[in-house]
């Protein structure tokens, strides 16, 4: 039992770092003076979060697998689009 206790908290912290990131990325305004200082807090909760996804496609179902890789996904997305100052 305590395996599959440790694939939930592993997906439970990879998810909470991906919505963590969200929230910076949500925060971030495009012309504001401190965009570099914002977007730097937006890499940093990103590589947070891509190591606690890592770590929790070491230990995912099969069934977390595909939610994982999304967050993945979306994260580089928001990486990419504040690289571009693209922000919506």
């Amino acid at each position: 039992m305590p395996y599959h206790k440790d694939k939930q908290q592993a997906f439970q912290a990879a998810q909470q770092g991906t919505e963590q990131a969200r929230d910076v990325y949500e925060a971030i305004v495009r012309n504001d003076p401190n965009y570099g200082h914002d977007f730097k807090r937006l890499e940093n909760e990103v590589n947070e979060a891509m190591e606690q996804i890592n770590n929790a496609l070491e230990v995912a179902s099969e069934t977390q697998r595909p939610q994982l890789m999304q967050f993945q996904a979306d994260l580089q997305r928001l990486i990419q689009q504040g690289e571009g100052n693209t922000l919506e």
